[in-house]
C-alpha cells in the first residue's frame, strides 16, 4: 500500500494516447467511462499554462457497490479515476488512488477485503495495458 495512497507508473505513450488507451481498455473489460477531463484546456480557457493533465472516470457498479455498501462514504472516492500527466521533462505519468489506502481511510473491513483487492488488481492490468506497448 502506498504510503500517500496514489500508485504511478511511467508510460510510452502521450498524455491524450494514454487516456485513449486507458479509455478502450476499461469498456473492454466491461467498465462504464463516466467522464474525461482535459485540465490543461481548461487552464487554457481561463489564460493560464498546464502540462498535458487529463482526468478519466470510469468504473463499474459490481465491483465499488460492495464497498459502498460496507460504508457509502467511500462514494466520494468512487467511481474509480487515473490521471495521465506529462512532467517537465516530457515524461509520462499514470496516477490512480490505491483501493487499499481507500479502503482504509474509509475504515472498511476484512469482510470486502478480497474486493479491494480485486479492484486493485484489476486497476493496476488496465493501467498498465494503456501505459506500456
Amino acid at each position: 500500500m502506498s504510503d500517500d495512497g496514489l500508485i504511478t507508473i511511467a508510460s510510452g505513450f502521450s498524455v491524450k494516447e494514454t487516456i485513449v488507451r486507458l479509455a478502450s481498455t476499461v469498456t473492454a473489460k466491461g467498465m462504464t467511462v463516466f467522464g474525461r477531463v482535459d485540465h490543461a484546456a481548461n487552464a487554457t480557457q481561463v489564460g493560464m499554462p498546464l502540462r498535458p493533465t487529463e482526468l478519466l472516470i470510469f468504473g463499474n457498479a459490481k465491483g465499488g457497490t460492495p464497498l459502498m455498501q460496507a460504508n457509502q462514504t467511500i462514494g466520494i472516492d468512487l467511481p474509480l479515476k487515473a490521471l495521465a500527466w506529462e512532467d517537465s521533462t516530457g515524461k509520462v505519468w499514470v496516477t490512480t488512488n490505491d483501493p487499499a489506502w481507500l479502503a482504509r481511510r474509509h475504515g472498511l473491513g476484512a469482510d470486502v477485503a478480497g474486493n479491494v483487492e480485486g479492484l486493485r488488481a484489476g486497476l493496476a492490468a488496465v493501467t498498465k495495458a494503456a501505459a506500456e506497448a
